[in-house]
């Protein structure tokens, strides 16, 4: 069986916690795509872990985690990641594609120097290099992880690779040029580095198929990061889909028989973009912040806070039917539980038009949120395990999300440990 764990906004949705928990039935985690810029905490008996390459099953001693061909692929962050979760006493079974591409010292600089050029119309990039990876990736001068392996292939990319940098650096940002030696040199380390991980993961995956091993996809960001059907162009740069999970893991599509798309209580994001139902009252946000997660509404990788907002009913059901989702799973209704009322956001307002469909961005700019307020719960919800044992108001809460969304919430969690979990 084939689950794919995804978001269904932007982001930050617990899939993490979501994953960790799945994992323990899973023989194999994969994970797809995105790559060291946003992170995935998960909360078990071997500590906290802000997890940002490798997959969410590396605490389980059955499962075989993967990084997938379609990961943006950050060697110095692999291994340091890695090093610190065997400091916690983890050593997990790890494989890396061949065919996953290495994202290179200068897409960093690349990805700051825009970031500078653009100024006030920055992106909002958390300068991991992410967008120059996936830039030379479609234009096909990326590095494979089975070139460093090739010194005669390896030595012609590169220095193609820096003709190329070299006249962007040298004309648009007026930055220090590459150098083809040192760039060379980079790649030995890297090859000695990731060497005892490097696997032919398709025939590896195509073998636990026929075995009929449990396989879990494990995705980084939500619908409204996909480049195609996000709010583009304040996105990411590798689809957020589930359908993606078939190229970057390299499975057949119609294998994946499980869509788990993961959404929160409330809503929150980080970087740019646009975000109806935010909180725009500073004070107000900023609470929802501190009572938001185990470490509050803070980037796992980034450290800054999150933008924050009310439930969206509009852009979480367009992201529930991006992904195709089976399943919902709504976490973090603990953190809602200081609240007298909670705002949920049921329709855009755009113009003088009412609108349940999530639009495009050029009209989402113009959209403002249509809110229905309902009565909090006001008592702390953590360790209830049972929906029934939910106060009223709290499983009103869920029943009415559900009702507008039109899918069925399967699993409310209400804590950030792997255990808290309601299962409907």
């Amino acid at each position: 069986m084939v689950k794919a764990i995804v978001g269904a906004n932007w982001g930050d949705e617990g899939k993490g916690k979501i994953t960790d928990m799945f994992a323990s039935e899973a023989d194999i985690v994969v994970r797809f795509q995105g790559g060291a810029n946003a992170g995935h905490t998960i909360i078990n008996e071997h500590g906290r872990f802000a997890l940002h390459l490798m997959p969410s099953g590396v605490c389980y001693d059955n499962v075989t985690c993967v990084i997938g061909n379609g990961v943006a692929l950050d060697i110095n962050k692999f291994c340091s990641e890695l090093e610190d979760v065997k400091k916690a006493g983890v050593n997990p079974k790890l494989l890396v594609s061949d065919r996953a591409q290495i994202l290179m010292p200068y897409h960093i600089l690349l990805d700051t120097y825009e970031e500078e050029r653009l100024g006030k119309n920055a992106f909002g990039s958390t300068k991991s290099g992410i967008a120059p990876f996936f830039s030379d990736k479609y234009a096909k001068i990326g590095i494979q992880c089975n070139e460093l392996f090739d010194d005669e292939v390896l030595k012609a990319k590169l220095h193609n690779i820096v003709t190329l940098k070299n006249l962007i650096l040298e004309h648009v940002y007026h930055k220090p040029l590459l150098d083809e030696d040192e760039l060379y040199n980079t790649c030995m380390e890297y090859k000695k580095k990731i060497a005892p991980y490097i696997c032919d993961t398709h025939a590896f995956i195509q073998d636990a198929l026929k075995q009929g091993k449990n396989i879990l996809l494990e995705g980084q960001l939500g619908t409204l990061k996909d480049p195609d059907f996000g709010i583009y162009p304040m996105v990411t740069s590798s689809s957020t889909l589930a359908g993606y999970g078939a190229v970057g893991a390299g499975i057949p599509p119609y294998l994946i028989s499980e869509v788990v798309a993961v959404t929160k209580a409330y809503s929150s994001a980080v970087g740019a973009g646009e975000f109806v139902s935010e909180i725009l009252d500073e004070n107000e946000a900023q609470e929802l912040r501190i009572h938001g997660g185990d470490k509050g509404e803070f980037g796992a990788t980034t450290g800054r806070p999150r933008r924050v907002g009310w439930f969206d009913c509009v852009a979480t059901r367009y992201g529930v039917e991006c992904q195709g989702a089976t399943k919902i799973a709504m976490t973090a209704l603990d953190c809602l539980s200081y609240l007298d009322e909670i705002k949920v956001c049921t329709a855009y307002k755009i113009g003088d038009d009412i609108t349940k469909d999530f639009p495009n961005t050029s009209l989402l700019k113009k959209a403002k949120p249509v809110f229905t307020t309902l009565k909090g719960w006001h008592c702390n919800i953590k360790g209830i395990r049972n929906f029934s044992e939910l106060p009223r108001e709290a499983q009103e809460y869920v029943e009415f999300i559900e009702k507008e969304l039109g899918h069925k919430i399967n699993m409310v969690s209400n804590g950030p440990e792997r255990e808290a979990i309601i299962y409907r």
